[in-house]
């Protein structure tokens, strides 16, 4: 395709599916490789980050459906990877919270995906990953806007920037 070719969005959607595809196999590599499962990866990778959470705060930042989220959390405290505390202002409530062989596991798990991921993306330079980075984020805020108001104009609320990147569990 020459450089002065419009690509149209059904060919880009294309391109966008199988680079996710081919970096998810990577990425679902690596955390199987360390024994673990992607809810369990994605709820010890969320309590190492953030520090103790409840089971909705990390519900809400993997992104993970309630009863896949508590499956999870009961392997882990089964495997003694975290335990479960009450808190002082919600009886009810429960402060999950990485034990030391939780945060050992998931340091370890963690520090291969990200080199593995690293490696796979290892083609772009600085620049291009953080220009890809804020074009996909850009996509998707507009993608998500455009979904959850269908029929208004969201290129003005994204271009008053009234979006955040609240999606990412690290720091």
């Amino acid at each position: 395709m020459s450089a002065s070719a419009q690509v149209q969005a059904p060919r880009l959607w294309i391109v966008l599916a199988r680079c996710y595809r081919a970096v998810s196999q990577i990425a679902e590599r690596s955390i199987a490789e360390a024994g673990l499962g992607l809810s369990d990866f994605a709820a010890l990778e969320a309590l190492l980050n953030k520090g103790p959470l409840t089971i909705t705060a990390i519900q809400s930042k993997v992104l993970l459906a309630s009863g896949s989220m508590t499956a999870a959390v009961d392997r882990l405290e089964r495997k003694g990877l975290l335990i479960r505390k009450a808190t002082t202002s919600d009886r009810r409530a429960k402060v999950l919270e990485l034990t030391p062989e939780g945060k050992r596991v998931v340091e370890a798990a963690f520090g291969r995906h990200a080199a593995e991921l690293e490696a796979a993306m290892a083609i772009l330079n600085g620049v291009e990953k953080r220009q890809l980075y804020s074009l996909l984020k850009k996509l998707g805020l507009f993608a998500a806007e455009a979904r959850a108001k269908p029929g208004k104009d969201s290129k003005t609320s994204i271009r008053k920037g009234r979006f955040r990147d609240d999606t990412s569990s690290q720091k």
